[in-house]
């Protein structure tokens, strides 16, 4: 019973991102912005990754963010990240990490079903909105330096 239950918050992941994703990116990044979303801003999206309370980017992630402390060391490093990985491509990791590793510890920053375990308060919402993720998306995609 609990695989079917699994398989349909699957399928339904599945559809709701598949009215984001353009056939042609589909397996592998959301090409478009998110709905909604005016161009990101880098300064903000920089602002929302540092910000502990609002992202927890750094929580496991460590960033180019040298005056915030204890960053986190379970993720792969930001810095580089735009030369690592097209706008299209963070887009995609960012709405639903679990879409290429369905056991990751990182949360779906913009899905809302299929989810578990998610507080009543929290239910049918996105933790970040289809702007903060645009702007996150445009802070990475500055950061072309690989990691030393």
């Amino acid at each position: 019973m609990a695989r079917r239950w699994r398989w349909r918050g699957r399928a339904a992941t599945a559809l709701a991102l598949a009215a984001l994703l353009p056939a042609a990116a589909a397996a592998d990044g959301i090409a478009s912005p998110l709905p909604g979303a005016a161009p990101g801003d880098p300064a903000r999206g920089r602002a929302i990754v540092a910000n502990r309370q609002l992202s927890l980017c750094l929580l496991c992630h460590t960033g180019p963010i040298p005056e915030e402390r204890f960053q986190g060391n379970l993720a792969p490093d930001l810095q580089g990240a735009g030369q690592r990985w097209t706008a299209a491509q963070l887009r995609l990791r960012i709405v639903d990490a679990s879409h290429f590793n369905p056991a990751t510890i990182m949360p779906s920053y913009y899905k809302t079903e299929g989810l578990t375990r998610v507080a009543a308060a929290y239910q049918g919402k996105t933790i970040l909105t289809a702007q903060q993720i645009e702007d996150v998306i445009a802070w990475l995609q500055t950061l072309k330096e690989p990691v030393q």
